[in-house]
This record gives C-alpha cells, structure tokens and sequence, in this order.
C-alpha cells in the first residue's frame, strides 16, 4: 500500500448542572480507594456525579490535579468542582477553565492533549490503537487540527469560551459516549479521516521526518497546484511556526489544514485559507494584478497540454460575473464567502485538474450541487470516504503477498 501499510487501519446529550458541589462530587468517589480515583478506573464515575457527558472525565481529573499525581482526592476535587461552579455559567467556560493553564482564559492547542489522550485510551472505537502508541500522538494532533479548524474562526491559535460555544464541538465531546463507532464522528474524532490524512503526508513525506518541503507538496494529486500557490503556502499566509517556515518545510499538523481546504473549498475557513494565500499584498481585497499573477501559470499549463486558455479579460469577466463582487475591480473576502461557488473561483486561478473538471459541467450543475440541503456529505466528507475505500483495497491487495 504505497508504504502505508504500518499505519493502523480499524475495520449523548448534555446534562444539566447540578448543585451544590460536595452533593454532585462526593458520590462520584464513594468509598472508592480511601477517598482518590485515579483516572484508570473504569468507569470513571466523576462526569456522571457532576452531570457532565463521560468524555469530560480527562478534562475533571485534569482540573483537579489528577494529571500530576496521578489520582484525584475527595477534598481537592470538590474544591476545584466549587470553583468551576461559582465561575461558569455553561458548559464552554467549563470545558475551557478545566482544560486552560492558570492565568488564561483560552486554549491553546497543547491544552487538548490529555483531553484527546483520554479518548484514545477509553473510546471502544480507538481499541485497535492501544498496542500501536507511536501512533497516539499523530492521531491527536490531526484532531486537534481539525478542533481549531473548526472553532478558531479568530486564526489566533487561542479558542475562547464565545468560539467553542458558537461550535459544535462540546455537542461532538458528548456523542463520544454514544456512538462505539468513532468514525462516525466525521467532524473532529474519525479514524478514517486520520488515516487518509496522514496516508496522503506519508506519500508526500520521503524521508518521513513529519516536515516537507515545496517540492513534496508540489506532488500532490499529481502536481495539481501550480506553483506559484504552492510558494504563497510556504509564505507563512496560512502556517504558523516560525522555525519550520525559515527551514522551508511544513508540518504535518499545516498539511492537515492544507488538505482540508484543498478538498473542501466551501466552508468558512478554507475561503479564508485560499484568501489569504491569494492576497498577495495583505491589503483584505483581490486585485486583478493579483487574479492575473495566478492565471498566468495557468494559462502555461494549458498550453503545455496543448488546450486553449480563455485570454485573462475573458477570464476575468466570468470570475466577476460569479463572484458579483459589491465594489468595483477587487474581490474581498466576504464576496467570495457570499459567492456559492467560491471552490469555483479558485480552482480557476491555481487547481489545473479541478479547473478543467468545472469546465466539462455546466455552471447550472454546480450550483444545484452548492444548493443541495440536508444530510447530505460534505465535500470533506466525500472525499475522505472515496479516498479511505481506495486505501483499503489498496492495503487488501497487498495482504495475500504479505502473508506469503
């Protein structure tokens, strides 16, 4: 399977808070252990006593100092329960103030670890991972990628109280208790979305320190991104670190922000991600200097295939007319997140394979595509899944001869 094949393969609703803190926390200890509960003993009944959903146990044993001694005792967690309840007022400012470090009113992405560690050492659906540990840490941070994604709308590596309750995520954190199968949270937690993720790095990733370089990334889907984008990702527009930037590589925790928005250009973030990439001089808006500077490449491209490339005023006047930009000769962000088509725009101006896709369809076909409602998949989600059967049956072909 294309070297892969180590990488492991598997084949609720929130409750209300109850008072005061020594009635909801002291029956969750009982007589157990002489008053402390280590954060092994299943199940761990401190969630249920503070009503809180069961995946929150991490976050409870954390909060209490459980994370340094390794137990909880009686009298600290009541204490820490007492503070949480006196200071907040849902549940997104107790999930942050359980999870932050002392003095902040945020997370940042370390803050998730024991959080998700937890996950990966209790949730039915992560089982076949216990033996395989090296790959604990990768998994987690795919999550955590996709948990600031998500609910950092801000960019600013710190999810606040007013973000996480503006997302889905706690709701997420709640159905891990009641769905065994873990990839059927496709949002944040999927197994199979990690191991298409990190499938797709590990082909680009040659000498697999968990950093590429320009060239790598280059690669991908068969040099799709012309070039010029490829250099305005490893502008530091949409990555954050500096020491790796200097070094010319990304990480693996960029990839994953780089390969959702690759394949979904329709959600907030990812309009965002190709803006900022687009925008050459940070000046918030698309010049037509800028639209030209990215069809130029294109249009080479074209002509090495030997296809006709539209003249860029041709070009242009479509753009216009799709994105219907509210001021005159620039594009801004919100017109884009207004256009339904933005995956359409930018495809346009640095995606060969997918500009020449939207050419073989009609516009009116992918708007009724854009319009679509209801439970139908994402273009992550699509993707992910196509994309996770061909790996499978790529690894199955190769099991007969690997078993001699």
């Amino acid at each position: 399977m294309r070297g892969h094949g180590s990488i492991p393969n598997p084949h609720g609703r929130l409750r209300p808070r109850l008072r005061p803190a020594e009635d909801t926390a002291l029956p969750g200890f009982g007589t157990q252990l002489q008053g402390r509960v280590p954060l092994t003993v299943p199940p761990l009944p401190l969630p249920q006593a503070c009503g809180c959903p069961l995946y929150w146990k991490g976050p409870l044993f954390c909060g209490a100092g459980g994370e340094r001694t390794g137990s909880v005792s009686v009298h600290k967690f009541v204490a820490m329960w007492r503070k949480v309840l006196q200071n907040c007022h849902d549940d997104a400012a107790k999930f942050v103030h359980l999870l932050m470090n002392p003095g902040c009113n945020y997370l940042v992405q370390e803050d998730f670890i024991p959080f998700l560690q937890d996950v990966v050492n209790t949730h039915p659906g992560l089982a076949f991972l216990k033996e395989a540990s090296e790959f604990h840490s990768r998994y987690i941070t795919t999550v955590i990628q996709r948990i600031f994604y998500t609910v950092n709308r801000s960019w600013s590596g710190r999810i606040t109280c007013a973000e996480l309750r503006r997302s889905s995520f706690l709701q997420n954190v709640a159905l891990l208790e009641e769905e065994a199968d873990i990839n059927q949270l496709t949002e944040f937690f999927s197994y199979e979305h990690f191991y298409v993720i990190y499938c797709k790095f590990w082909e680009l990733d040659t000498d697999h320190d968990l950093l590429i370089d320009a060239q790598d990334l280059a690669r991908h889907n068969d040099h799709a991104i012309s070039s010029r984008m490829i250099d305005r990702i490893f502008s530091g527009a949409v990555t954050r670190g500096k020491k790796v930037q200097k070094g010319g590589k990304i990480s693996y925790a960029d990839f994953v922000w780089f390969l959702i928005s690759e394949e979904d250009k329709k959600t907030p973030t990812s309009i965002e991600y190709w803006f900022r990439c687009m925008d050459l001089d940070g000046d918030g808006a698309l010049s037509m200097f800028e639209l030209e500077y990215f069809y130029e490449e294109q249009c080479r491209r074209l002509d090495s295939m030997a296809i006709e490339a539209l003249p860029f005023e041709d070009c242009l006047c479509q753009m216009l007319d799709l994105v219907k930009p509210q001021s005159e000769g620039r594009i801004t962000l919100s017109d884009l997140k207004r256009c339904k088509l933005a995956g359409v725009f930018f495809d346009t101006f640095f995606n060969i394979e997918k500009y020449l896709d939207h050419e073989q369809r009609e516009q009116a076909s992918l708007l009724r595509e854009s319009d679509s409602e209801g439970p139908e998949l994402s273009d992550w989600e699509r993707y992910a899944a196509e994309e996770y059967d061909l790996l499978v049956a790529e690894e199955a072909v190769g099991e007969p001869w690997e078993d001699g």
